[in-house]
């Protein structure tokens, strides 16, 4: 593999794995908003049925935005396959978005996708927590 391409293949590497990092930051502020979320309807005395349907939002929400992590790395895994086999070839960096698109499924499929990421562990807490209490708030209270 010419030197150029390595060095494109590592730069793009080197910003998508900052992308994805990002992407894991940003996803422990959605669960943190979440909670606040849960507080601040339970002080505001928020009927329950709204509160799990904000609480089922932003699992959704996080949902769809772990599934744009998971593009990423994706492409991260690629790009290391690449780097990684000695048979020469010519792989072409910058090719996240162009891969995806080519790969990219339909309307039901991405809700497909969607929902499979809500349902990653890592995902579905504390979302399903969340909403798990307040269907038992109302019980308790």
């Amino acid at each position: 593999m010419p030197q150029n391409d390595i060095s494109a293949l590592g730069q793009e590497w080197t910003t998508l794995q900052n992308n994805h990092e990002a992407y894991e930051r940003s996803s422990l502020l959605i669960k943190l908003f979440a909670i606040a979320l849960l507080v601040a309807c339970i002080a505001i005395e928020l009927d329950a049925v709204t509160t799990g349907l904000l609480m089922l939002v932003m699992w959704i929400q996080e949902g769809i935005f772990r599934t744009s992590q998971s593009r990423i790395g994706e492409r991260i895994l690629r790009i290391e396959s690449l780097l990684k086999q000695a048979a020469p070839q010519t792989p072409i960096a910058y090719q996240l978005h162009s891969e995806w698109q080519a790969s990219r499924p339909g309307f039901l499929g991405l809700l497909v996708e969607y929902g499979r990421s809500m349902v990653r562990p890592t995902v579905a807490f504390p979302h399903l927590v969340l909403i798990l209490f307040v269907i038992a708030w109302p019980m308790l209270g």
